[in-house]
């Protein structure tokens, strides 16, 4: 394998720092302290070292109540949510009273649909979204479908694109809602938001955007998408977990939603509840950073992303990329590895973080439903591995990685393809035929008995 020498290429995309890039990369990675390769970015950002650093006074020195404004601590800390309010609502090309604070993307997402729907009126009771949506949207429009309204489930081409199409067909005076991601979670197709919104909006229709993934990845201009509700989540933009935001055009004042808890009347009764003033600080530095450096980490991170599926399609016959190719954000990679089973070659890879699908599905014994909807069969999906390259990745490191992988994939592949014959006295034990894969133990082990 040819090494890769994409360190002066990476140094071309220059950082906002005083530092070169890849000092201030390994000087931040020190920091986070990560003992192992991470390549799963979808999943999780590690928290920024410099978000951290604003977040840390909040939990010590300025500790009171946001809702406490009759005393200067209170209203210290006031101010410091509407500062990151502010901030939070430059990076998407909002105004700060269209941002709402929750617990992150998964509250943001059944806010917006259960909410949508509790406010709708009586004669529009469907509610549409792409068969490759998160599971926090796909949850909770099947719980409407229990509940006297009816759930579709728009059909995406092989590259994971909403059919448009489709979306005009279906959508009607009927439909309250269209919700769509902006970024796939799993193989990193980007969608074409603003054309839905022009679909659905000409039917009547509201529609609520699921960026999760997008942020600090593709520009977000909600002023220009047009979208009514759009969810973010601190973790997946190098901020903390357990914070994210609804963007609601307009403001909360005048929501076209419904709450889903009564309480103290935070966030204009909207999400009520006493707010995470360290965390909200956070999203407010993470969002910030995100789009200032946006640019700038996608040039590296698509170098190292290209440079290794470039070493992975080249030594792993007949594998393939999923998605976009070239609509899709710059660290993903999404590579289904065929006769394969992912989770055997994940076993051998102890020092590597990687996954095959989406973090909240994991371990699921179903196939990814996003690699089901492009039209791949169950075997092709249980042999996919998703790979997240990101702000943290280092050259060096995912060159080891991409051996690794390699290796591990020979091996794997070297023993599914065997004919194995496991001996056994308890005859309620099946022998295992030439056609069946060892176990992820058994592999995991390095053991095979052959004829």
């Amino acid at each position: 394998m040819p090494p890769l020498t994409a360190t002066g290429q990476v140094d071309a995309a220059q950082p906002r720092t005083s530092l070169p890039r890849q000092d201030r990369l390994g000087k931040d990675r020190r920091l986070v302290q990560q003992r192992a390769v991470y390549l799963d970015y979808h999943a999780s950002t590690p928290c920024d070292p410099r978000v951290l650093e604003e977040m840390l006074p909040y939990f010590l020195d300025t500790f009171a109540n946001p809702a406490s404004s009759i005393h200067a601590a209170g209203r210290k800390a006031t101010g410091v949510v509407e500062t990151a309010r502010a901030r939070v609502a430059s990076a998407i090309n909002a105004e700060p009273e269209e941002i709402v604070f929750t617990s992150g993307a998964t509250e943001s997402n059944n806010l917006a649909i259960l909410g949508a729907s509790a406010a709708a009126p009586e004669e529009r009771w469907r509610v549409l979204a792409s068969a490759i949506e998160h599971k926090s949207v796909m949850a909770p429009c099947g719980a409407l479908s229990k509940q006297g309204f009816a759930f579709e489930e728009l059909p995406v081409d092989g590259d994971g694109l909403l059919d448009l199409g489709a979306l005009a067909e279906v959508v009607s005076a009927e439909t309250f809602l269209v919700s769509v991601q902006a970024v796939n979670n799993e193989i990193g197709t980007i969608q074409p938001v603003r054309a839905v919104v022009q679909i659905a909006h000409a039917a009547g229709a509201l529609v609520h955007c699921d960026a999760a993934q997008a942020l600090g990845r593709i520009p977000i201009d909600v002023s220009s998408w047009g979208v009514d509700l759009l969810s973010l989540s601190g973790h997946k933009c190098y901020g903390p977990k357990g914070v994210g935001a609804l963007y609601v055009r307009g403001g909360a004042r005048g929501a076209p939603i419904r709450p889903l808890a009564y309480g103290g009347g935070q966030e204009h009764h909207v999400r009520p509840g006493t707010l995470n003033v360290p965390g909200i600080v956070g999203l407010g530095a993470a969002a910030e950073i995100a789009e200032a450096e946006r640019e700038s980490d996608a040039v590296r991170v698509v170098l190292l992303r290209d440079w290794f599926e470039r070493q992975l399609l080249a030594a792993i016959p007949h594998a393939r990329r999923n998605g976009a190719i070239n609509n899709r954000v710059a660290g993903n990679s999404s590579i289904t590895l065929p006769s394969l089973e992912a989770e055997a070659l994940i076993a051998r890879l102890r020092d590597i973080n990687v996954s095959t699908g989406a973090a909240c599905t994991s371990g699921a014994p179903e196939p990814s439903h996003v690699l089901r909807a492009i039209g791949l069969d169950r075997a092709q999906s249980y042999g996919t591995l998703r790979i997240g390259i990101g702000r943290y990745t280092l050259a060096e490191e995912l060159q080891h990685a991409t051996s690794r992988i390699i290796s591990a994939a020979s091996f794997v592949a070297a023993h599914t393809t065997r004919a194995v014959v496991v001996t056994t006295s308890n005859p309620s034990r099946p022998r295992r035929s030439s056609h069946h894969p060892l176990t992820v133990r058994e592999v995991a082990r390095g053991t095979a008995i052959e004829n």
